[in-house]
């Protein structure tokens, strides 16, 4: 079903809170598109690192929705982590956190949703690969270990998992994923040996400090029930200099058809979608979580219908 569609348009720009620098990709010319504001943060500089089409932003919206608020807060008061957390805790304290995040779901449930996402998004990855293609090549023979959360059926295993000696641990709060991202880890060439699967959610991921070269996210912190939880965890669980590398779809600009469609249909969304929200602004939350610096992209995609714009990007612990 496609409520919305238009052709991909993309902006990015470059935020940097310390002096490493990453390593750009350079653009070819193309036509500019214009980004939702509230995805861009004060005093971001411009940088041409992207093929895709460019445009500078100029302004930032700082508020959020009180919905994220009212569920972050929540979400705090069930499971106050500290950034060290992981390190310290147990297989239960992991078990009860994903209990209290992600309550059990009838089997039937997990198994079905499992499959929508196994054979449901197969428009929208084949849109998105050449996006994908683009960032996953950065790992290319820097990546030993790399955790992704969210995994689901594993879609993008294809393009990271081929290295030779490279460790994944799949993370998700869904154990019906398990035999689809294994079959996704077998066909991009990982050994059976090489990928573990954890269930478990991103707000405590059961890994030591420092212990991956990557971590990898897409199309997870939209259900995550706190974001920026899950990006501590993200940071805590990365080695000095490490790789976030991600794709997230946020809330289209304000007075919209696009935003209105997502105001309405957020509550059902919700409900149906294992926790997807709509109306986040997750590009924002990326950007000012601490990475030392975050390349951050958007881009429309005709195959994603409502859960558009996307932002992607490759951010440096």
């Amino acid at each position: 079903m496609i409520l919305y569609a238009s052709p991909p348009s993309s902006i990015i720009f470059s935020k940097r809170n310390a002096p490493q620098q990453a390593t750009p990709i350079r653009p070819s010319p193309s036509n500019c598109a214009r980004q939702s504001s509230q995805e861009a943060p004060n005093g971001a500089n411009p940088k041409p690192l992207s093929p895709f089409p460019r445009l500078f932003c100029h302004n930032h919206c700082s508020c959020i929705c009180g919905r994220r608020l009212f569920i972050e807060a929540a979400a705090t008061s069930l499971f106050p982590l500290s950034s060290s957390m992981a390190s310290s805790n147990s297989s239960s304290d992991y078990t009860t956190i994903l209990n209290k995040v992600h309550p059990p779901k009838p089997d039937w449930y997990e198994d079905f949703y499992a499959s929508v996402l196994a054979n449901g998004m197969k428009l929208y990855e084949a849109e998105i690969a050449d996006y994908k293609s683009q960032m996953f090549a950065t790992l290319r023979g820097k990546a030993q270990k790399v955790l992704e959360i969210g995994i689901g059926a594993g879609p993008n295993l294809k393009y990271y998992a081929g290295e030779e000696g490279m460790k994944v641990y799949g993370v998700d709060p869904n154990p019906k994923m398990e035999k689809y991202a294994r079959e996704a880890a077998q066909n991009a060439g990982l050994p059976a040996d090489n990928f573990e699967f954890k269930q478990a959610v991103g707000e405590a991921i059961p890994l030591p400090d420092a212990s991956v070269d990557v971590v990898v996210g897409t199309l997870v912190l939209c259900s995550v029930s706190n974001v920026d939880m899950t990006l501590k965890e993200v940071k805590r669980v990365l080695r000095p200099n490490g790789l976030y590398i991600f794709v997230e779809h946020v809330a289209a600009e304000e007075g919209t058809v696009l935003r209105f469609v997502q105001d309405v249909l957020d509550p059902l969304q919700q409900l149906v979608s294992d926790g997807c929200h709509l109306t986040r602004r997750t590009g924002q939350s990326i950007s000012e979580a601490g990475f030392s610096n975050v390349d951050l992209n958007m881009a429309s995609f005709s195959n994603a219908a409502f859960i558009n714009p996307q932002v992607y990007g490759v951010a440096h612990r």
